[in-house]
Protein backbone atom coordinates (compact mmCIF):
# COMPACT_ATOMS: atom_id res chain seq x y z
CA UNK A 1 0.00 0.00 0.00
CA UNK A 2 1.34 3.43 -0.86
CA UNK A 3 2.02 6.06 1.75
CA UNK A 4 -1.07 8.25 1.39
CA UNK A 5 0.98 11.41 1.89
CA UNK A 6 3.09 10.57 -1.16
CA UNK A 7 0.55 9.70 -3.84
CA UNK A 8 2.04 9.70 -7.33
CA UNK A 9 -0.23 10.24 -10.33
CA UNK A 10 -0.03 7.58 -13.02
CA UNK A 11 -2.25 6.90 -15.98
CA UNK A 12 -5.49 4.99 -15.33
CA UNK A 13 -5.02 1.59 -16.93
CA UNK A 14 -6.34 -1.00 -14.52
CA UNK A 15 -9.53 -1.87 -12.71
CA UNK A 16 -10.05 -0.51 -9.20
CA UNK A 17 -12.03 -2.82 -6.92
CA UNK A 18 -11.33 -1.36 -3.49
CA UNK A 19 -10.58 2.36 -3.14
CA UNK A 20 -7.87 3.78 -0.89
CA UNK A 21 -9.14 4.37 2.62
CA UNK A 22 -7.08 7.02 4.45
CA UNK A 23 -6.45 6.04 8.06
CA UNK A 24 -6.57 9.57 9.49
CA UNK A 25 -7.85 13.06 8.79
CA UNK A 26 -4.27 14.17 8.21
CA UNK A 27 -3.57 11.56 5.54
CA UNK A 28 -6.98 12.18 3.98
CA UNK A 29 -6.14 15.90 3.77
CA UNK A 30 -2.72 15.23 2.23
CA UNK A 31 -4.26 12.79 -0.24
CA UNK A 32 -6.86 15.36 -1.24
CA UNK A 33 -4.19 18.03 -1.77
CA UNK A 34 -2.00 15.68 -3.82
CA UNK A 35 -4.87 14.39 -5.93
CA UNK A 36 -6.31 17.85 -6.57
CA UNK A 37 -2.88 19.10 -7.60
CA UNK A 38 -2.46 16.23 -10.06
CA UNK A 39 -5.93 16.72 -11.53
CA UNK A 40 -5.69 20.49 -11.76
CA UNK A 41 -2.57 20.37 -13.89
CA UNK A 42 -3.30 17.36 -16.05
CA UNK A 43 -6.60 17.93 -17.80
CA UNK A 44 -6.57 17.04 -21.46
CA UNK A 45 -8.92 19.16 -23.59
CA UNK A 46 -7.86 18.43 -27.13
CA UNK A 47 -11.28 18.22 -28.76
CA UNK A 48 -11.54 14.51 -28.01
CA UNK A 49 -13.14 14.84 -24.59
CA UNK A 50 -11.89 16.06 -21.20
CA UNK A 51 -9.66 13.52 -19.49
CA UNK A 52 -7.74 13.05 -16.31
CA UNK A 53 -4.48 11.91 -17.87
CA UNK A 54 -2.42 11.20 -14.73
CA UNK A 55 -4.22 9.17 -12.12
CA UNK A 56 -3.73 5.84 -10.37
CA UNK A 57 -6.72 3.51 -10.68
CA UNK A 58 -6.72 2.98 -6.92
CA UNK A 59 -7.44 6.68 -6.46
CA UNK A 60 -10.90 6.24 -8.00
CA UNK A 61 -13.42 6.62 -5.20
CA UNK A 62 -16.36 8.69 -4.04
CA UNK A 63 -14.19 10.77 -1.73
CA UNK A 64 -11.46 11.40 -4.29
CA UNK A 65 -14.01 12.33 -6.94
CA UNK A 66 -14.82 15.35 -4.79
CA UNK A 67 -11.30 16.63 -5.54
CA UNK A 68 -11.95 16.88 -9.27
CA UNK A 69 -11.91 20.55 -10.30
CA UNK A 70 -14.72 21.90 -12.46
CA UNK A 71 -14.12 22.03 -16.19
CA UNK A 72 -13.52 25.59 -17.35
CA UNK A 73 -16.02 25.09 -20.14
CA UNK A 74 -18.47 22.32 -21.11
CA UNK A 75 -17.50 19.73 -23.71
CA UNK A 76 -20.34 18.87 -26.10
CA UNK A 77 -19.59 16.57 -29.03
CA UNK A 78 -22.26 15.76 -31.61
CA UNK A 79 -19.98 13.27 -33.38
CA UNK A 80 -18.35 11.25 -30.56
CA UNK A 81 -14.89 9.80 -30.94
CA UNK A 82 -14.45 6.10 -31.66
CA UNK A 83 -12.41 4.99 -28.65
CA UNK A 84 -12.35 1.33 -29.66
CA UNK A 85 -14.30 0.49 -26.49
CA UNK A 86 -16.96 -1.59 -28.27
CA UNK A 87 -19.26 1.42 -28.76
CA UNK A 88 -20.36 2.25 -32.29
CA UNK A 89 -20.62 5.94 -33.07
CA UNK A 90 -22.63 8.11 -35.44
CA UNK A 91 -23.28 11.80 -36.08
CA UNK A 92 -26.12 13.53 -34.26
CA UNK A 93 -28.98 14.22 -36.67
CA UNK A 94 -28.02 11.53 -39.17
CA UNK A 95 -30.88 9.34 -37.96
CA UNK A 96 -33.54 12.03 -38.42
CA UNK A 97 -33.63 13.15 -34.80
CA UNK A 98 -34.09 16.83 -33.95
CA UNK A 99 -30.45 17.91 -33.72
CA UNK A 100 -31.22 21.48 -32.68
CA UNK A 101 -33.52 20.50 -29.83
CA UNK A 102 -31.02 17.95 -28.49
CA UNK A 103 -28.05 20.33 -28.64
CA UNK A 104 -30.08 23.07 -26.99
CA UNK A 105 -30.86 20.74 -24.09
CA UNK A 106 -27.24 19.61 -23.80
CA UNK A 107 -26.11 23.23 -23.68
CA UNK A 108 -28.71 24.13 -21.07
CA UNK A 109 -27.25 21.59 -18.66
CA UNK A 110 -24.09 23.69 -18.48
CA UNK A 111 -25.97 26.65 -17.01
CA UNK A 112 -25.54 27.35 -13.28
CA UNK A 113 -28.20 25.65 -11.18
CA UNK A 114 -28.66 28.66 -8.92
CA UNK A 115 -27.52 26.70 -5.89
CA UNK A 116 -24.06 25.07 -5.83
CA UNK A 117 -25.38 22.21 -3.69
CA UNK A 118 -28.14 21.20 -6.10
CA UNK A 119 -28.56 20.01 -9.66
CA UNK A 120 -24.99 19.83 -11.00
CA UNK A 121 -24.95 17.66 -14.12
CA UNK A 122 -21.58 16.12 -15.00
CA UNK A 123 -22.37 14.23 -18.20
CA UNK A 124 -25.05 13.55 -20.78
CA UNK A 125 -24.64 10.81 -23.39
CA UNK A 126 -27.18 9.64 -25.95
CA UNK A 127 -27.23 6.52 -28.14
CA UNK A 128 -29.77 5.97 -30.91
CA UNK A 129 -30.27 2.80 -32.93
CA UNK A 130 -27.27 1.24 -31.26
CA UNK A 131 -24.82 4.09 -31.86
CA UNK A 132 -23.49 6.84 -29.60
CA UNK A 133 -24.49 10.18 -31.13
CA UNK A 134 -23.89 12.70 -28.35
CA UNK A 135 -21.22 12.87 -25.67
CA UNK A 136 -21.07 15.83 -23.30
CA UNK A 137 -19.24 16.54 -20.05
CA UNK A 138 -19.65 19.33 -17.53
CA UNK A 139 -18.17 20.30 -14.16
CA UNK A 140 -16.66 17.11 -12.70
CA UNK A 141 -17.43 14.96 -15.75
CA UNK A 142 -14.48 13.27 -17.45
CA UNK A 143 -14.48 10.78 -20.28
CA UNK A 144 -12.03 8.47 -18.47
CA UNK A 145 -12.89 8.99 -14.78
CA UNK A 146 -15.45 6.48 -13.43
CA UNK A 147 -18.35 8.32 -11.81
CA UNK A 148 -19.38 7.03 -8.37
CA UNK A 149 -22.67 5.13 -8.51
CA UNK A 150 -25.23 4.93 -5.74
CA UNK A 151 -28.33 2.72 -6.09
CA UNK A 152 -27.78 2.11 -9.77
CA UNK A 153 -25.17 -0.37 -8.51
CA UNK A 154 -28.19 -2.54 -7.69
CA UNK A 155 -29.05 -2.69 -11.40
CA UNK A 156 -25.55 -3.93 -12.27
CA UNK A 157 -25.80 -6.51 -9.48
CA UNK A 158 -29.01 -7.85 -11.02
CA UNK A 159 -27.24 -8.23 -14.35
CA UNK A 160 -24.46 -10.19 -12.68
CA UNK A 161 -27.13 -12.73 -11.70
CA UNK A 162 -28.36 -12.70 -15.29
CA UNK A 163 -24.85 -13.42 -16.52
CA UNK A 164 -24.58 -16.34 -14.08
CA UNK A 165 -27.78 -17.76 -15.55
CA UNK A 166 -26.49 -17.29 -19.11
CA UNK A 167 -23.35 -19.27 -18.23
CA UNK A 168 -25.31 -22.09 -16.60
CA UNK A 169 -24.42 -21.49 -12.95
CA UNK A 170 -28.12 -21.27 -12.11
CA UNK A 171 -31.44 -21.27 -13.96
CA UNK A 172 -34.44 -18.98 -14.21
CA UNK A 173 -36.31 -21.51 -12.09
CA UNK A 174 -33.66 -21.20 -9.39
CA UNK A 175 -34.74 -17.59 -8.85
CA UNK A 176 -37.79 -19.01 -7.07
CA UNK A 177 -35.81 -21.19 -4.67
CA UNK A 178 -35.15 -20.03 -1.08
CA UNK A 179 -32.03 -17.88 -0.78
CA UNK A 180 -30.77 -20.05 2.09
CA UNK A 181 -30.70 -23.08 -0.21
CA UNK A 182 -27.65 -21.46 -1.89
CA UNK A 183 -25.90 -20.44 1.36
CA UNK A 184 -24.27 -23.50 2.89
CA UNK A 185 -23.04 -21.71 6.01
CA UNK A 186 -26.49 -20.75 7.24
CA UNK A 187 -28.77 -23.11 9.15
CA UNK A 188 -32.44 -22.40 8.36
CA UNK A 189 -33.58 -23.39 11.85
CA UNK A 190 -31.51 -20.54 13.34
CA UNK A 191 -33.36 -17.87 11.40
CA UNK A 192 -36.38 -15.72 12.16
CA UNK A 193 -39.75 -17.23 11.31
CA UNK A 194 -40.42 -17.04 7.57
CA UNK A 195 -36.90 -15.91 6.64
CA UNK A 196 -36.03 -19.35 5.31
CA UNK A 197 -38.69 -18.95 2.60
CA UNK A 198 -37.32 -15.75 1.00
CA UNK A 199 -36.46 -16.31 -2.66
CA UNK A 200 -34.12 -14.41 -4.96
CA UNK A 201 -37.14 -13.44 -7.05
CA UNK A 202 -38.60 -11.70 -4.01
CA UNK A 203 -35.33 -10.11 -2.89
CA UNK A 204 -34.53 -8.61 -6.30
CA UNK A 205 -37.88 -6.83 -6.36
CA UNK A 206 -37.42 -5.50 -2.81
CA UNK A 207 -40.17 -7.70 -1.44
CA UNK A 208 -38.30 -10.04 0.91
CA UNK A 209 -40.25 -8.90 3.95
CA UNK A 210 -37.07 -8.36 5.99
CA UNK A 211 -37.59 -5.73 8.68
CA UNK A 212 -34.78 -5.11 11.16
CA UNK A 213 -35.62 -3.46 14.50
CA UNK A 214 -33.47 -0.35 15.12
CA UNK A 215 -32.04 -1.94 18.27
CA UNK A 216 -30.80 -4.91 16.28
CA UNK A 217 -29.19 -2.68 13.64
CA UNK A 218 -27.09 -1.06 16.36
CA UNK A 219 -26.03 -4.44 17.72
CA UNK A 220 -25.02 -5.67 14.29
CA UNK A 221 -22.97 -2.59 13.43
CA UNK A 222 -20.98 -2.93 16.65
CA UNK A 223 -19.89 -6.46 15.70
CA UNK A 224 -18.45 -6.19 12.17
CA UNK A 225 -16.45 -9.41 12.52
CA UNK A 226 -19.72 -11.36 12.63
CA UNK A 227 -20.63 -9.98 9.19
CA UNK A 228 -17.75 -11.56 7.28
CA UNK A 229 -18.72 -13.89 4.45
CA UNK A 230 -22.23 -15.28 4.77
CA UNK A 231 -22.47 -13.74 8.24
CA UNK A 232 -23.88 -10.59 6.69
CA UNK A 233 -26.78 -12.48 5.14
CA UNK A 234 -27.25 -14.48 8.33
CA UNK A 235 -27.59 -11.28 10.36
CA UNK A 236 -30.41 -9.98 8.19
CA UNK A 237 -32.21 -13.31 8.18
CA UNK A 238 -31.72 -14.03 11.86
CA UNK A 239 -32.55 -10.64 13.36
CA UNK A 240 -35.44 -9.59 11.14
CA UNK A 241 -38.90 -9.42 12.61
CA UNK A 242 -40.93 -12.57 11.84
CA UNK A 243 -42.06 -12.68 8.21
CA UNK A 244 -45.64 -13.66 7.54
CA UNK A 245 -46.63 -16.19 4.92
CA UNK A 246 -48.29 -13.43 2.91
CA UNK A 247 -46.98 -13.31 -0.65
CA UNK A 248 -45.92 -11.04 -2.08
CA UNK A 249 -44.55 -9.08 0.85
CA UNK A 250 -44.93 -5.30 0.70
CA UNK A 251 -42.27 -3.43 -1.29
CA UNK A 252 -39.54 -1.79 0.80
CA UNK A 253 -36.46 -0.20 -0.74
CA UNK A 254 -33.58 -1.48 1.38
CA UNK A 255 -30.02 -2.78 1.21
CA UNK A 256 -30.84 -6.12 2.85
CA UNK A 257 -32.37 -7.48 -0.35
CA UNK A 258 -29.38 -6.50 -2.48
CA UNK A 259 -27.01 -8.10 0.05
CA UNK A 260 -28.85 -11.42 -0.25
CA UNK A 261 -28.49 -11.19 -4.03
CA UNK A 262 -24.73 -10.62 -3.94
CA UNK A 263 -24.32 -13.41 -1.38
CA UNK A 264 -26.10 -15.84 -3.70
CA UNK A 265 -23.87 -14.74 -6.60
CA UNK A 266 -20.77 -15.36 -4.48
CA UNK A 267 -22.01 -18.86 -3.65
CA UNK A 268 -22.90 -20.04 -7.16
CA UNK A 269 -20.12 -18.80 -9.42
CA UNK A 270 -16.63 -20.30 -9.77
CA UNK A 271 -14.07 -18.28 -7.84
CA UNK A 272 -15.39 -15.08 -6.29
CA UNK A 273 -18.22 -12.69 -7.13
CA UNK A 274 -15.58 -9.99 -7.57
CA UNK A 275 -13.73 -12.03 -10.22
CA UNK A 276 -16.96 -13.05 -11.90
CA UNK A 277 -18.21 -9.48 -12.21
CA UNK A 278 -14.87 -8.36 -13.61
CA UNK A 279 -14.14 -11.22 -16.01
CA UNK A 280 -17.57 -12.48 -17.03
CA UNK A 281 -19.99 -9.54 -16.80
CA UNK A 282 -17.90 -6.44 -17.51
CA UNK A 283 -14.73 -7.37 -19.40
CA UNK A 284 -16.58 -8.94 -22.39
CA UNK A 285 -18.32 -5.56 -22.82
CA UNK A 286 -15.04 -3.68 -22.79
CA UNK A 287 -15.67 -2.33 -19.29
CA UNK A 288 -12.24 -2.39 -17.66
CA UNK A 289 -11.77 1.03 -16.04
CA UNK A 290 -14.16 0.94 -13.10
CA UNK A 291 -14.30 0.78 -9.32
CA UNK A 292 -16.31 -1.46 -7.01
CA UNK A 293 -16.07 -1.14 -3.25
CA UNK A 294 -15.96 -4.05 -0.82
CA UNK A 295 -18.80 -4.67 1.64
CA UNK A 296 -18.46 -5.71 5.30
CA UNK A 297 -18.81 -9.30 4.13
CA UNK A 298 -15.68 -9.05 2.01
CA UNK A 299 -17.81 -9.43 -1.12
CA UNK A 300 -18.56 -6.56 -3.55
CA UNK A 301 -21.10 -4.00 -2.36
CA UNK A 302 -24.51 -4.30 -3.95
CA UNK A 303 -26.71 -1.43 -2.74
CA UNK A 304 -24.18 1.22 -3.86
CA UNK A 305 -20.45 1.46 -4.28
CA UNK A 306 -19.49 1.02 -7.91
CA UNK A 307 -17.80 3.67 -10.07
CA UNK A 308 -18.46 3.49 -13.82
CA UNK A 309 -17.59 5.54 -16.90
CA UNK A 310 -20.51 7.30 -18.57
CA UNK A 311 -19.68 5.51 -21.83
CA UNK A 312 -19.89 2.19 -20.01
CA UNK A 313 -23.24 3.15 -18.50
CA UNK A 314 -24.46 3.61 -22.08
CA UNK A 315 -23.37 0.03 -22.74
CA UNK A 316 -25.59 -1.21 -19.90
CA UNK A 317 -28.48 0.67 -21.46
CA UNK A 318 -27.78 -0.78 -24.91
CA UNK A 319 -27.53 -4.27 -23.39
CA UNK A 320 -31.00 -3.69 -21.94
CA UNK A 321 -32.39 -2.29 -25.18
CA UNK A 322 -31.03 -5.26 -27.16
CA UNK A 323 -32.58 -7.80 -24.75
CA UNK A 324 -29.25 -9.12 -23.50
CA UNK A 325 -27.37 -9.16 -26.80
CA UNK A 326 -23.88 -7.69 -26.88
CA UNK A 327 -21.58 -7.70 -29.87
CA UNK A 328 -23.78 -10.28 -31.57
CA UNK A 329 -23.72 -12.69 -28.62
CA UNK A 330 -26.33 -13.40 -25.96
CA UNK A 331 -24.56 -11.91 -22.94
CA UNK A 332 -27.62 -12.12 -20.66
CA UNK A 333 -30.69 -14.30 -21.20
CA UNK A 334 -33.47 -12.53 -23.07
CA UNK A 335 -35.95 -13.98 -20.57
CA UNK A 336 -33.98 -12.54 -17.67
CA UNK A 337 -33.81 -9.04 -19.19
CA UNK A 338 -37.56 -9.12 -19.75
CA UNK A 339 -38.19 -10.13 -16.14
CA UNK A 340 -35.67 -7.69 -14.69
CA UNK A 341 -37.18 -4.72 -16.51
CA UNK A 342 -40.85 -5.71 -16.16
CA UNK A 343 -43.21 -3.75 -13.86
CA UNK A 344 -43.32 -6.48 -11.21
CA UNK A 345 -44.20 -4.14 -8.33
CA UNK A 346 -46.02 -0.82 -8.40
CA UNK A 347 -44.27 1.50 -5.97
CA UNK A 348 -46.27 4.66 -6.68
CA UNK A 349 -48.93 5.79 -9.16
CA UNK A 350 -46.25 6.28 -11.84
CA UNK A 351 -43.32 4.08 -10.78
CA UNK A 352 -42.77 0.35 -11.14
CA UNK A 353 -39.95 -1.96 -10.09
CA UNK A 354 -38.50 -5.15 -11.57
CA UNK A 355 -35.22 -6.78 -10.57
CA UNK A 356 -33.41 -3.67 -9.29
CA UNK A 357 -34.54 -1.76 -12.42
CA UNK A 358 -37.27 0.90 -12.51
CA UNK A 359 -39.86 1.52 -15.21
CA UNK A 360 -42.41 4.14 -16.13
CA UNK A 361 -44.74 4.91 -19.00
CA UNK A 362 -44.36 8.50 -20.17
CA UNK A 363 -47.08 10.22 -22.16
CA UNK A 364 -45.87 12.88 -24.58
CA UNK A 365 -48.04 14.33 -27.30
CA UNK A 366 -50.91 11.94 -26.49
CA UNK A 367 -48.65 8.94 -27.12
CA UNK A 368 -47.29 6.59 -24.49
CA UNK A 369 -43.64 5.60 -24.33
CA UNK A 370 -42.32 2.92 -21.96
CA UNK A 371 -39.11 3.91 -20.19
CA UNK A 372 -36.77 1.56 -18.31
CA UNK A 373 -34.48 3.25 -15.80
CA UNK A 374 -31.45 2.61 -13.67
CA UNK A 375 -31.36 5.20 -10.89
CA UNK A 376 -28.81 6.40 -8.35
CA UNK A 377 -29.23 9.03 -5.66
CA UNK A 378 -27.56 12.33 -6.50
CA UNK A 379 -28.06 11.74 -10.20
CA UNK A 380 -26.80 8.64 -11.99
CA UNK A 381 -29.41 7.64 -14.53
CA UNK A 382 -29.75 5.22 -17.42
CA UNK A 383 -32.86 5.80 -19.54
CA UNK A 384 -33.95 3.18 -22.07
CA UNK A 385 -36.84 3.95 -24.45
CA UNK A 386 -37.42 0.66 -26.32
CA UNK A 387 -39.96 1.95 -28.87
CA UNK A 388 -37.59 4.76 -29.86
CA UNK A 389 -34.39 2.61 -29.89
CA UNK A 390 -33.03 5.28 -27.59
CA UNK A 391 -30.66 5.18 -24.60
CA UNK A 392 -29.58 8.21 -22.56
CA UNK A 393 -27.21 8.47 -19.61
CA UNK A 394 -26.84 11.36 -17.19
CA UNK A 395 -24.53 11.70 -14.22
CA UNK A 396 -24.35 14.42 -11.59
CA UNK A 397 -23.00 15.27 -8.16
CA UNK A 398 -24.65 16.82 -5.12
CA UNK A 399 -28.42 16.75 -4.74
CA UNK A 400 -31.61 17.79 -6.46
CA UNK A 401 -31.39 15.67 -9.61
CA UNK A 402 -34.84 14.15 -9.23
CA UNK A 403 -36.29 16.60 -11.73
CA UNK A 404 -34.15 15.06 -14.48
CA UNK A 405 -36.27 11.91 -14.23
CA UNK A 406 -39.12 14.00 -15.59
CA UNK A 407 -37.28 16.62 -17.60
CA UNK A 408 -35.10 14.42 -19.81
CA UNK A 409 -37.93 12.29 -21.25
CA UNK A 410 -40.03 15.40 -21.89
CA UNK A 411 -37.19 16.87 -23.96
CA UNK A 412 -35.80 13.80 -25.73
CA UNK A 413 -38.96 11.89 -26.61
CA UNK A 414 -40.25 14.59 -29.02
CA UNK A 415 -36.76 14.89 -30.51
CA UNK A 416 -36.72 11.20 -31.50
CA UNK A 417 -40.40 10.35 -31.97
CA UNK A 418 -41.55 9.96 -35.57
CA UNK A 419 -43.68 12.88 -36.72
Amino acid sequence: MKNHSQVHCTRVLSTSIAPIRPKSLKTAFLLSLSLTSCLSHNLADNGLGPEVIDLNAKDVSFENEKGLPYLKKPFINSFPRDRRDQLQIAKLGAGGEDRGRILSYAQSLAEPSGNPKFGNTDSLLIAHRGKLILESYYRKGRVNYPHYQMSITKSYTAYAIGRAIQLGHMTMEDLHKPVVSFLDQIEPDQLAKGAEQITLHQAMQMSSGIRLPKKRIGEIVRKPDLLKGQGQARAYLQFTNPISSQRPQPFKYQSADTVLTMQVLESIVPGSAEDFIRNQLLKPMGIVNYGWQEDLSGFPKSAAGSSVLSRDMIKMGLLTLNQGLWDGKQHLPKEFIKQATSPLVQTSPTNFYGYFWWSQVREVGEKKYPCIQGRGAGGQFIFVFPTLELVAVATAHNRGMGKMLWQLPEVLIPAFAKK
